[in-house]
């Protein structure tokens, strides 16, 4: 069985991707600090799991050995985060990634899949495609532009490298997530008001992730290097979203407005066409059905208190 190395593989994505990947055969290494990933996600898989930082050259070499390709999930993630602190956003999301890479390099591992995102380009006009120009609003988008560049760069080194751009991410396995849908699904949970940021005429691509370990697995058998952009096609706005949480939850819409945040995108849509046909992927989930999977999913799993 091909050997598959994931790194923040005890994370959201990389929970799920774990569990898909081993439904496909291969063996599955996992590479995460728990600083958010949880080792229970991962609970009665057969999976070998070690724990480190991809901050830590030694500890991703190590982890490196032996693989016959690597999924990077790991990351610091989110735009607010990374302007509240832009050098733990550069430590984690380029040095980081840098480690990754060069492991690969130094293990000859001949495949990468590098976990990017729409954040690259945050102040395009969708929908976002691969050949418009970068530009990236916060810190979070300039260090996921860093690892598609330095995922082409290491194409020299004899490495397959596929950048997967993803847009915004929601599934099982978000209890710890302060996306969008996790802090809403958690708070209607909890009886309390949806936090609306600004005017709630923001729009996003929700793509269930379950659509998302498909592309990667797709990924990872490519021949070829890429650069993928990974939703929907279809735009939600925020206020959409809440209504259509709070009807899934069968409770009243309450909100509470909260001033808009600085860095994040106005729209945000994607044209997934070359997904389409360089690796035969069309998103199935549709947001509705995976909001209600996403809610039950999570009311099962919530913690006391």
């Amino acid at each position: 069985m091909p050997r598959v190395l994931v790194t923040g593989g005890a994370g959201f994505v990389g929970a799920n991707l774990v569990r898909h990947l081993l439904g496909r055969g291969f063996d599955v290494r996992v590479l995460d600090d728990l600083s958010t990933g949880r080792l229970d996600y991962l609970d009665g898989l057969p999976v070998e799991v070690r724990e480190g930082s991809i901050t830590d050259a030694g500890a991703v070499r190590r982890a490196v050995r032996g693989s016959d390709a690597i999924v990077h999930l790991a990351a610091m993630s989110g735009v607010a985060p990374s302007v509240a602190h832009p050098g733990r956003d550069f430590a984690i999301n380029v040095e980081g990634t840098f480690n990754v890479l060069d492991a690969a390099r130094r293990a000859s591992v001949g495949r990468v899949v590098f976990a990017s995102s729409g954040a690259v380009l945050a102040a395009a006009r969708p929908p976002l495609h691969e050949e418009l120009a970068p530009r990236p609003l916060a810190p979070y988008g300039a260090s996921k532009l860093y690892g598609e560049a330095i995922l082409q760069a290491f194409s020299t080194y004899g490495i397959v490298g596929v950048g997967l751009r993803f847009s915004n991410v929601y599934g099982p396995f978000c209890a710890h997530k302060r996306s969008v849908v996790a802090e809403f699904v958690r708070r209607v949970l909890g009886g309390r008001p949806l936090v609306i940021y600004g005017d709630g005429r923001q729009t996003r691509d929700f793509l269930h992730v379950d659509d998302v370990v498909v592309a990667v697995e797709r990924a990872i058998r490519a021949r070829r290097s890429a650069l993928f952009q990974l939703g929907t096609g279809r735009e939600t706005s925020i206020v959409s979203l809440a209504r259509l949480v709070a009807r899934v939850a069968g409770v009243p819409l309450e909100v509470e407005r909260r001033p808009p945040r600085p860095g994040e995108a106005s729209r945000n849509y994607t044209d997934v066409s070359r997904a389409a046909r360089g690796l035969r992927w069309r998103p199935r989930v549709a947001l509705e059905e995976g909001l209600a999977g996403t809610l039950t999913w999570m009311r099962e799993h919530r913690r006391p208190g």
